[in-house]
């Protein structure tokens, strides 16, 4: 069973909780500990209503309160919160593109884990946003087979619910053949493939695969390929695989590998604390020995450390 960690509160009144967070903001020192308990604990439509209840009070932008009395990672986690799922996702690939240096990685994380309706809805929010259009900005900000991919990933015609057996051995063949031969024709098969296949397809061809070459085909894209192409393809297979396992591994690394890599902590943990963060920290758990509340604290602190915990929703026998 997939599940979040953050879920809609009982006895909700946007009013009250408004009210609440203009006291919060309007006083002397921002009274951080109430927006934490507030905008935490409330699910994502429910903080939309408070910015309603919030405009319509005070007459001001939510978002733009809480920009100017906050600061650091902690004004990250509270701005990112109050986004509507799609709109949050077409921020986060906004400033990937759009910054100093292309965020490849983001990029990989968000199109190579969303569903077609998900792209769609970011898509069109990117597009109110930013009046850009999100794959002509993946066009002119990426290149070669890395951003053929993305560009795939982008128009999110993935084939869903669908998988027909008779195919399968032979998509495998032609994703081993791929790594054999790296020609460019090949490289766009096996993006192809990986692409537009649905999840049940890409199960059986993944078997098939194996069976044909006594190789797992991540360890065979590895060995073939490298650089952000060869990441985001063995993204693609580990989300089809399983999207938890493969949040567990993004956090671990963005935890240890690089010290602490705020960004990607805190987009993680926003973009799936209402759809399957329980199960990434479950997996985490199995996965590396310790719970992720117990990184997370070891890593983080003060304000932005409470409210990344208060997203897990981890518990103290966690840590």
């Amino acid at each position: 069973q997939i599940q979040g960690t953050i879920f809609p509160a009982p006895n909700f009144n946007p009013i009250t909780d408004a009210q609440l967070l203009g006291g919060a903001l309007q006083g002397i020192s921002c009274e951080k500990d109430v927006l934490i308990d507030i905008l935490t604990q409330r699910c994502n439509s429910q903080r939309l209503m408070i910015a309603e209840a919030y405009r319509d009070m005070y007459g001001r932008d939510l978002i733009t309160d809480l920009k100017e009395n906050l600061s650091h990672h902690f004004k990250e986690v509270m701005v990112g919160l109050m986004y509507p799922p799609a709109s949050y996702d077409a921020h986060e690939l906004w400033h990937a593109l759009k910054g100093v240096d292309t965020e490849e990685k983001c990029l990989i994380d968000i199109l190579a884990s969303r569903s077609n309706m998900e792209i769609f809805q970011m898509k069109e929010a990117y597009l109110m946003q930013y009046n850009n259009d999100l794959q002509q900005d993946i066009d002119s900000e990426t290149s070669g087979h890395f951003r053929d991919t993305l560009m795939n990933l982008a128009q999110g015609t993935r084939m869903e619910g669908y998988a027909d057996p008779s195919t399968a051995a032979q998509d495998a063949m032609i994703l081993w053949e791929a790594c054999q031969q790296k020609t460019g024709e090949h490289k766009n098969l096996l993006q192809m493939i990986l692409c537009n296949k649905s999840y049940q397809q890409l199960w059986m061809v993944f078997q098939e695969f194996q069976n044909i070459s006594g190789q797992d085909i991540v360890d065979a894209i590895n060995e073939c390929y490298d650089g952000y192409f060869q990441e985001l393809l063995v993204a693609i297979v580990l989300c089809v695989r399983d999207k938890p396992s493969y949040f567990a591994y993004r956090l671990y690394n963005a935890i240890h590998d690089l010290g602490f890599h705020n960004k990607t902590v805190i987009r993680i943990l926003i973009a799936r604390s209402e759809i399957d963060l329980m199960n990434i920290r479950q997996r985490y758990k199995e996965r590396y020995g310790k719970s992720l509340f117990h990184d997370i604290k070891h890593f983080a602190s003060g304000h932005y450390e409470s409210a990344l915990l208060a997203i897990c929703a981890g518990d103290a026998e966690d840590y």
